[in-house]
């Protein structure tokens, strides 16, 4: 979970801790960045506005990365316009949730299509 919100990291971690999934966190995109590659991991979850590194340059990185392409990436965004949408699954985002809509069921049900219960 890679967000620049102390709140909606810890809401997002516990929500899918609270579903078996085992949870790392990161600061922003950079701090991400940093871990995907250190790191194997099944999904990332991402915010598009981040200090250092926005969620859309962190995202266009995984996509640009021989090892990384294919890791599954929700971004979570309180950007909430069609063309906000659009631009994250350009960047190479695998499934769009906005924060002004977000509710556990479907966050969780997008995590699972990805990459199935934990």
């Amino acid at each position: 979970v890679v967000d620049d919100s102390i709140t909606v990291r810890e809401v997002q971690k516990q929500i899918l801790k609270g579903r078996g999934y085992d949870v790392e966190v990161a600061v922003d995109g950079a701090d991400g960045w940093n871990k995907v590659r250190a790191d194997k991991f099944d999904l990332v979850v991402s915010d598009v506005d981040m200090p250092r590194m926005t969620g859309l340059q962190f995202v266009r990185r995984i996509r640009d990365d021989s090892k990384l392409r294919d890791l599954p990436v929700v971004i979570v965004s309180y950007k909430d316009r069609e063309e906000d949408r659009l631009r994250g699954l350009e960047a190479g985002a695998s499934h769009y949730l906005t924060k002004g809509s977000f509710h556990d069921e479907s966050f969780v049900d997008a995590v699972a299509a990805l990459i199935g219960p934990a």
